[in-house]
Parts: C-alpha cells; sequence; structure tokens
C-alpha cells in the first residue's frame, strides 16, 4: 500500500507541475515581453501655446510672360485649349507669386513626432494639367492620383529618397494610391505622355507647410520654438530665414523673388538642398 501510495503522490505532483509549465506558455529563454502601453509616446499633442507664422511672396522685376504649350498632338487636350495653352510654371499678380512651397526645416522638430492624416491628398490630371500644380503631405500620408481626362496619362513620379513609379491611366482608371515614407522635398511628377504636365510634391515629417495663394501663405499650430523657415520656387530657387515663435505668438515675414534669379532648368531640387538667399523681414509691432 506504501508503493502504491507513493506512486499516487508522485503522479499528482507531476499533473501540478505540468499544469503550471503549461500555464506559463512556450519557453522563449527569458521573461515574456509585456505589451507596450505606450505606443504613442513621444506623438505631438497641442498644448493651447500654438503660435502662427503668416506671409506674403514677394515678386521684383518683370514676370516672364506665360509660356504657350502646343498642344497639337492630342486632340482631346487642344480641344480643352481653344485659344492654346500656356505654362503655369509661374503665376505672377499685382507683384505677388503663387505656388510657393513654405515650410519649417523638420531639424527643428528633433524630439517631436507627429501623426500623419489619414485624409487623402489628391493630384488630379484635368484639362491636361496637373492640379494641383505644387502640393505638400506628410509622410506616410495617403498620396492618391486621378484622372478627369478622356485621354490617356502616364505619370512618373520621379521620387529620389521615396519609390519611384510610373503608371499609365487611361481614362475612367481607378484612382493610383500610394504614400512616401521618407522626407523628400521636392519631388517632380511628369506626365509622359504630355511633356508640359509638371507637378511637385513637398514630403514632410510635420504638418507645418503652406503652398502660396493669392501672394500669402498661413502655417497654423506651430510649436514654441526657433526654427528655419524655407519657401521654394521651381523657377527662381530657394530662400530661407530663422524665425523664433513664442508662445501663443503670431509672427508676419515676407520673402522677395527677383525675375533676375530665374532658372533656365525648370525642375525641383532633390533632396533637402537649400541655396541662401536674400529675404526682407518687415518690422515687427
Amino acid at each position: 500500500m506504501n508503493t502504491f501510495r507513493r506512486l499516487g503522490l508522485l503522479g499528482a505532483a507531476a499533473i501540478l507541475c505540468f499544469g503550471a509549465a503549461c500555464s506559463k506558455g512556450p519557453d522563449t529563454g527569458g521573461p515574456a515581453e509585456a505589451p507596450s502601453s505606450d505606443s504613442g509616446a513621444g506623438v505631438y499633442k497641442p498644448t493651447g501655446d500654438e503660435g502662427t507664422i503668416t506671409g506674403k511672396i514677394n515678386f521684383t522685376g518683370t514676370a516672364p510672360a506665360p509660356k504657350k504649350i502646343d498642344m497639337s498632338n492630342d486632340a482631346y487636350c487642344a480641344g480643352k485649349h481653344p485659344g492654346g495653352g500656356t505654362a503655369d510654371d509661374v503665376m505672377v499678380a499685382d507683384g505677388k507669386l503663387d505656388d510657393v512651397f513654405v515650410y519649417i526645416q523638420s531639424d527643428g522638430f528633433k524630439n517631436m513626432t507627429f501623426e500623419a492624416p489619414k485624409t487623402e491628398v489628391t493630384l488630379d490630371q484635368t484639362g491636361c494639367m496637373y492640379s494641383p500644380h505644387v502640393m505638400g503631405i506628410m509622410t506616410k500620408q495617403p498620396f492618391k492620383v486621378v484622372t478627369s481626362d478622356a485621354t490617356n496619362h502616364n505619370i512618373n513620379v520621379l521620387a529620389q529618397k521615396n519609390e519611384a513609379f510610373n503608371v499609365t491611366q487611361p481614362p475612367g482608371a481607378s484612382p493610383i494610391l500610394k504614400n512616401f515614407p521618407r522626407e523628400e522635398a521636392m519631388i517632380n511628377v511628369k506626365c509622359n505622355q504630355h511633356s508640359w504636365m509638371k507637378s511637385y510634391v513637398g514630403v514632410l515629417k510635420h504638418p507645418f507647410f503652406a503652398v502660396s495663394k493669392n501672394g500669402t501663405f498661413t502655417l497654423n499650430g506651430v510649436p514654441p520654438g526657433s526654427y528655419t523657415l524655407v519657401a521654394w520656387h521651381e523657377k527662381f530657387g530657394t530662400k530661407q530665414m530663422p524665425i523664433t515663435v513664442g508662445k501663443k505668438d503670431s509672427k508676419a515675414v515676407d520673402f522677395t523673388f527677383d525675375a533676375s534669379s530665374a532658372s533656365n532648368v525648370v525642375s525641383a531640387p532633390a533632396g533637402l538642398t537649400l541655396t541662401e538667399l536674400s529675404i526682407s523681414i518687415p518690422h515687427q509691432h
């Protein structure tokens, strides 16, 4: 009986030990790693102390006359512009310059990360022109290319720090959906079917960028800090200036581009290369 009793006790102990082992899960060679509870740590949240930067993009000198575009190789495109198409690379009115990409250099946000919006940024092909001509987008934000035209287009995205792609989009085709995981300003987009079609995309890891319209721009919700503000135009180059935004501050700044600085090469610089040029800063009250 003693022998059977001992065997029974040993069997019970083995069952208890096996149950305990099962409750631990498989052995991974170390303690189980607990799920992270701070996966959102580091993402910037507004505090109410943010400031605003507004400004004008002035243009001096004689603006170049709009270039005529020969669209005769595509009857559809020519029909959309009966009087002849004109290039949209220089848009000046009342001494103000449009389609200037204005942004804060990202090194001013070294200790901050920003969540990309889920909303799509759309590039349309309409009337055999890209709309918008210049645009900004955050890294990993959805980028959508659509066509409103009844003719073939070929979208050639000449990214260098992100994945480049070259896709044909016939009439009625589904949208092209992409995103850019890395910063790159500016990315040149062109249509291989229509040589005059060009667009530029600035990709940044933060939301503090704008494209000048009616010669003005606004950057809202800027965290207090010292930054480098940049203004880029495809024909007139890049300008930059230092700027400090205090708590709940409002700063007004002007950039001035001159006709004499026009480049003969209508293309965007690769990467974030900057050229120091003259700037004007209005008196602050």
